[in-house]
């Protein structure tokens, strides 16, 4: 009897040791699937400012040439002063005083920083041109992307008849 109540006694121990050594396992496991949604949940994460940055950069393309169309409306509407648009580069907001063409650069100026530059007194880096109206109108909008992520000089130039 005593050789029978051996056997079973050393199957509980056997049992009991492979338990402990499973509960082990159990836990390197667990360990091992938080590491890897870690790393999954930081590639997630960089994957999201990548997206914000590019989509930063898209909207500020596409605020160049709502802008650069709106300056274009405002020639059309003063078709017979056309030539006065003609500036050089402009990064500087100008007085919005005086002809009705310099009134409107300016006011292009203050929405072209507004909605590109983070604001007129803030930034320097947007700047505008306008050359060779009427015949061959040319409107470039220049602007720094790096903090989109993009490029350092980033431009959009539209050429139209007025």
């Amino acid at each position: 009897m005593k050789e029978g109540a051996m056997r079973n006694n050393s199957r509980r121990g056997k049992h009991l040791d492979a338990a402990r050594r499973q509960r082990g396992v159990s836990l390197i496991e667990v360990l091992v699937a938080v590491v890897v949604l870690g790393v999954g949940l930081l590639g997630t994460a960089a994957l999201q400012a990548t997206a914000l940055r590019g989509g930063q950069s898209s909207f500020e393309s596409s605020m160049a040439v709502a802008q650069t169309n709106s300056i274009l409306e405002s020639i059309r509407a003063n078709a017979g002063e056309a030539e006065s648009y003609n500036v050089g580069r402009l990064c500087a907001v100008p007085a919005a005083t005086g002809t009705r063409a310099e009134r409107d650069i300016g006011q292009w100026m203050t929405d072209l920083k507004t909605s590109i530059g983070g604001g007129p007194a803030a930034d320097t880096t947007t700047c505008g041109t306008i050359d060779n109206c009427p015949l061959d109108c040319t409107i470039t909008v220049e602007w720094d992307d790096q903090r989109a992520g993009g490029p350092e000089s980033r431009s959009v130039v539209t050429r139209t008849r007025i």
